[in-house]
């Protein structure tokens, strides 16, 4: 391999990082945030506001039913609004961060609906307010599955970044398209897919080894 190809090995590794670092900070943050607020405002909730739920609850199923390549093409104004450019990395993570939110909004929702209720109620029969049984109760009891969630996300951002290659986004899934298929480099097309496997298992292991860790339940 010579030394050119192997700096365009490292600076698209670098590109694909960033992707995905930075979107799944995004995602994670705004998702998790988004997650209380549908457990809280739903049946039985600590701030019960049916109406909101039910309009929030749609706003995010309607970006989970978008698959990623419509997304990033339908939001290439907005894109080009918030970071002045259609192209590139810091171009892709707008469209990566918000096909993820909702996904990540959902996982969270699922891991925090289940939380023992007799937790909370035994939290407010001992005078919690919401927003300590929110800190000390739902947030704690959740986490494994919160962490487990996160771990999924960064996996499906992985594969995700790689999409926006296509289009421009620079990084792996760029490297693969422009050497492994427009010319026929297969070679290349290999190198990748063992870097994303590779980076795929770390992530995978990484999360599984986390979650274990949070879970004060075993």
């Amino acid at each position: 391999m010579s030394q050119t190809m192997f700096d365009r090995y490292v600076a698209a590794f670098f590109q694909t990082l960033t992707m995905v670092g930075v979107s799944v900070a995004i995602s994670i943050a705004v998702g998790l945030v988004l997650a209380l607020v549908l457990v809280a405002t739903g049946p039985g909730g600590l701030y019960p506001r049916p109406r909101f739920n039910r309009t929030l609850s749609v706003v995010v199923n309607v970006f989970r039913a978008i698959p990623f390549i419509i997304l990033l093409v339908a939001l290439l104004p907005f894109t080009r609004f918030i970071v002045g450019t259609t192209l590139g990395t810091w171009a892709a993570i707008v469209p990566l961060s918000i096909h993820l939110v909702a996904f990540y909004t959902r996982i969270a929702q699922v891991s925090l609906n289940e939380v023992d209720p007799g937790l909370v109620e035994a939290a407010r029969a001992m005078g919690f307010q919401r927003l300590q049984i929110v800190r000390h109760v739902l947030l704690p009891e959740a986490l494994p599955g919160i962490v487990g969630g996160m771990t999924v996300c960064v996996i499906a951002m992985i594969n995700s970044s790689a999409m926006a290659g296509a289009v421009g986004a620079g990084g792996l899934g760029d490297l693969a398209i422009r050497y492994g298929y427009e010319r026929y480099e297969t070679e290349v097309l290999f190198h990748i897919i063992v870097i994303l496997v590779v980076l795929v298992s770390t992530v995978q292991f990484g999360g599984e080894w986390l979650s274990r860790r949070v879970d004060h339940r075993r």
